[in-house]
């Protein structure tokens, strides 16, 4: 899509009587979504139902109602805040003769904007392809309509109009091609293993200001930005705590409720790292009214991704700026600004008392000869105490080591 050629869109929601202001967040979460990929709302249209309609969603009236619309205002496309069945799309896109996405579709093309790597971008054409699949059916001319705008940007040169067997075979393709990725990843991380660190992941829905916090930690270069899904492809960066001791810090993409299930398995893969932390570092933004809601939702995916068991800290953060009604949930939790230095530093002091809880205590004596490894204790261990013992002309080192790291074999010929 050009740059600064804005869509106008038409957004509409469907409200079941037991919705309400969770019915209400969702919407402008969807028109938060749509800012994202470059649209312009031009008008919300919401109705209340019992049941959706099994044909077009909303009921004939409101249809007839958002085509008048459509019109009226010029509209470049209709956007469902749900997902819409192959055949309520096909109807809608009849009846409006316009382009009709649902939110599934929104969400798919924010990620195909966003990602960067070649890992990221396969994962996402997947997620589309996967989706596109069924809805094939009486949707030629939007299919051909790639590059055209949001909602259509992503698997690139692929012909999505060419039958079906031309998609699944692409699927295979991709599938293949991610597991040499995903081999690629797997050796990366044994090799961490092996010089084995203290892994802190960054979780939290999207627009908590992971980045922001991943790149004041870290002094890394994450895409930092007030909007959606800022984030798509995990960052590993080192992480100094305040003894000097270096972890590993992994910034990952922002969660969000009613996640398209096609993403949340092709993501799965991307959010493998995560699964190696010793540490969740849960970001909540405190100034979002639906913070309560969010941070359900990450615990919902996070048990859905097999995470759950992984220890957390909340970092409950934008605290300058928070919610009036904001009251923290969590047990095990921080509250800080990412912005302010002071803050981060508390931070930092908690999630080294969270890497002591996981190490074992050593105490030795070593030459002063062992400079390599009197460097080692600093940056691989956490380091609490170095006196030089003159009559000695040695060190006498107190501090936490992870078990299966290297250097705890290598202080066992001087323990004390």
């Amino acid at each position: 899509m050009t740059k600064g050629m804005n869509e106008k869109a038409i957004l509409v929601g469907c409200q079941l009587n037991n919705e309400n202001e969770q019915f209400h967040y969702s919407m402008g979460e969807l028109a938060a979504l749509t800012k994202t990929a470059n649209g312009e709302v031009l008008i919300m249209i919401t109705q209340k139902r019992e049941r959706k309609d099994s044909f077009t969603y909303i009921g004939k009236g409101k249809v007839e109602e958002i085509s008048a619309l459509v019109e009226e205002l010029e509209a470049d496309l209709v956007i469902f805040n749900d997902e819409l069945s192959p055949s309520q799309l096909r109807n809608l896109a009849k009846i409006l003769n316009v382009r009709v996405i649902d939110r599934t579709q929104l969400i798919l093309d924010i990620f195909a904007g966003r990602a960067r790597s070649k890992e990221g971008k396969l994962q996402v054409e997947l997620a589309q392809l996967q989706y596109l699949l069924p809805r094939l059916g009486g949707q030629g001319i939007e299919l051909s309509r790639l590059g055209g705008g949001i909602g259509t940007r992503g698997p690139g040169e692929t012909k999505l109009e060419s039958d079906r067997r031309h998609i699944r075979r692409r699927i295979d393709e991709i599938k293949n091609q991610l597991a040499t990725v995903v081999n690629h990843r797997e050796r990366y991380r044994i090799r961490r293993k092996k010089n084995k660190a203290f892994q802190i992941a960054l979780v939290g829905y999207t627009n908590a200001g992971k980045s922001t916090l991943f790149n004041r930690l870290s002094a890394a270069e994450s895409y930092e930005e007030n909007q959606l899904f800022a984030t798509l492809d995990p960052m590993t960066r080192k992480f100094i705590l305040p003894s000097g001791y270096i972890g590993l810090l992994t910034d990952t993409v922002g969660f969000i409720q009613d996640l398209p299930t096609t993403l949340i398995a092709a993501f799965r893969s991307t959010l493998e790292e995560v699964r190696e932390a010793d540490l969740l570092l849960h970001v909540v933004d405190a100034s979002n009214p639906n913070y309560d809601n969010h941070e359900k939702t990450v615990q919902k995916l996070l048990t859905e991704l097999e995470m759950e068991h992984i220890p957390q800290l909340t970092v409950y953060n934008k605290i300058d700026v928070q919610d009036p009604e904001f009251v923290p949930t969590s047990t095990k939790k921080i509250l800080i600004s990412a912005l302010n230095s002071e803050d981060r530093e508390r931070l930092k002091q908690k999630v080294e008392k969270d890497a002591i809880g996981v190490m074992e205590p050593y105490s030795v004596i070593i030459p002063s000869t062992e400079g390599k490894l009197l460097s080692l204790l600093k940056s691989d261990t956490i380091l609490r105490e170095l006196i030089f013992k003159e009559e000695l002309q040695a060190y006498k080192c107190k501090g936490f080591a992870l078990v299966d790291h290297p250097v705890t074999g290598a202080l066992q010929r001087y323990q004390l």
